[in-house]
């Protein structure tokens, strides 16, 4: 191998390296971003459960307690 075609392959692969890189940094804040947004949604989930269990235990009248509708 020649000097001149050692250097374009190595120039060629600092190119891809550079580019493997750069993509691996934007999936890293892509996946970085998704989990604070799981955990959000997470934590919001969590607090709509509680308030329905709240809900559920202030109000006295469960599905069972009402009265079944007119056409029954």
């Amino acid at each position: 191998m020649n000097d001149a075609n050692l250097e374009a392959r190595l120039t060629d692969l600092e190119g891809r390296y550079a580019f493997l890189d750069d993509l691996l940094n934007h999936l890293e804040a892509v996946v970085t971003a998704q989990q604070r947004h799981i955990d959000e949604l997470r934590d919001q989930l969590a607090q709509t459960r509680e308030a329905l269990k709240q809900a559920d235990l202030s109000d006295g009248s469960g599905p069972n307690d009402e009265p079944p509708p007119p056409h029954y």
